[in-house]
């Protein structure tokens, strides 16, 4: 009789199931993702069947972190293995952008800024760069390149008007892409102006709505006033850029001439094994693997806000690993390759104690595990660590004088 088990006729996927270190159970389903990687690279379809027939059984958004890390990547896999990557993104962005409103967005974002560090972190250390850099200016210029919902403004707005008779004009200018929707930056904007008037802040709010690619922005679109010191905040704008256009967009921000460009990313590397398949699957893996514990360990377990982060992160998988060339996706580079690129127009600048010091008060509000630490070799600036693992880099530039 014919043996029908489906892991019959390959020993390297029945190996994958025997019984292992308890210690090493958990990494389950990322071996089972970089085989299924490796069978897609191979072009050995009856691996990637039996694989993918494996993550389907197992895999499941609502399970712990290996079932949801699973059901994302089997997407992505699915559709690499189908070459229907893009086709696939579009639909699902297209469909979250309908389904969640500004209102839901910005509930999932404040919630997020609640229980974990990794957005304020940033917020906190390039308030505090641009701060100490528009020190004394009575007119300040804020070229905002992020995609945080304005939510880091309101602290800062508390800062300047501390300043009190010495209080500067802000004029904060955001560049959103225009799948953002107006109505949306709309929102955004009354509710900065009104939060302005509040602090007692002389406050203007304007927009530069993209079509295309961020790397398409150009510094006529930015309106910059020659009485206005410029400050250009970057918080995880950078992996927004085409790997292509990146360097030519770091040439634009310097000829800005800002008094300090602020620099949040995130800390994995997407682009150096873009052309090897199985490399950039287990770059993605590791990264995502470590986003999704510690979402789990920071929100319940019936977390709406969690579930929407989460499948957030489903798509943006989609998009790096199944939309080769698209540029629809967000690739991340690590703090020494971003260096390397930004030393090329800029100089780093340190951040000072009081920001230190700030960033540290922070974390003490948040569960143990998060740390802050200064980066070292070919990266300046400082990370923030989960557990040991640098998650979150922060960084702040002057442009090089000619």
């Amino acid at each position: 009789m014919q043996n029908t088990d489906p892991y019959h006729r390959h020993p390297s996927i029945s190996c994958l199931l025997e019984p292992k270190d308890p210690r090493e159970e958990e990494k389950w389903a990322a071996e089972l993702i970089q085989e299924c990687a490796k069978a897609i690279a191979e072009k050995d379809s009856s691996k990637i069947h039996h694989l993918l027939w494996m993550l389907n059984e197992l895999a499941s958004p609502y399970g712990d972190c290996d079932q949801k890390l699973a059901s994302y990547f089997l997407e992505a896999l699915l559709c690499r293995a189908t070459e229907a990557g893009e086709l696939c993104y579009t639909t699902l962005t297209s469909a979250a952008e309908k389904r969640h409103s500004f209102v839901t967005a910005r509930r999932v974002m404040l919630k997020f800024q609640e229980v974990s560090p990794w957005t304020t972190f940033g917020h906190v250390a390039s308030n505090g760069a641009i701060m100490e850099a528009m020190e004394g200016e009575s007119k300040l210029h804020i070229v905002d390149i992020s995609n945080t919902y304005c939510t880091q403004w309101p602290t800062l707005l508390e800062a300047l008007a501390s300043r009190g008779s010495d209080t500067p004009h802000l004029r904060l200018t955001v560049v959103a892409m225009v799948s953002m929707g107006g109505s949306v930056m709309d929102e955004i904007g009354r509710r900065m102006v009104k939060f302005a008037r509040l602090m007692g802040v002389p406050f203007e709010f304007h927009v530069v709505s993209i079509a295309s690619t961020l790397g398409q922005l150009t510094e006529e679109e930015l309106g910059l006033r020659k009485d206005e010191a410029v400050a250009v905040n970057c918080v995880g704008a950078l992996r927004r850029v085409s790997v292509e256009e990146r360097d030519a967009f770091m040439r634009m921000l310097c000829a800005l001439r800002p008094r300090v460009v602020t620099v949040v990313e995130e800390e994995a590397d997407f682009t150096t094994s873009r052309g090897d398949l199985v490399a950039c699957f287990e770059q993605c893996v590791r990264f995502y693997s470590i986003f999704l514990g510690m979402l789990e360990e920071s929100f319940s377990p019936t977390s709406n806000e969690r579930f929407m982060l989460e499948k957030e992160c489903s798509r943006s998988i989609l998009g790096v690993l199944a939309c080769n060339g698209s540029g629809v996706c967000e690739r991340r580079e690590k703090a020494s390759q971003w260096c390397e690129r930004l030393t090329e127009a800029f100089a780093t600048t340190a951040f000072n104690d009081d920001v230190i010091g700030d960033l540290e008060a922070l974390l003490e509000r948040y569960r143990e595990g998060w740390s802050l630490v200064p980066a070292k070799g070919d990266a300046a600036g400082l990370y923030l660590t989960w557990k040991a693992e640098p998650v979150v880099w922060a960084s702040a530039w002057k442009p090089i004088k000619p």
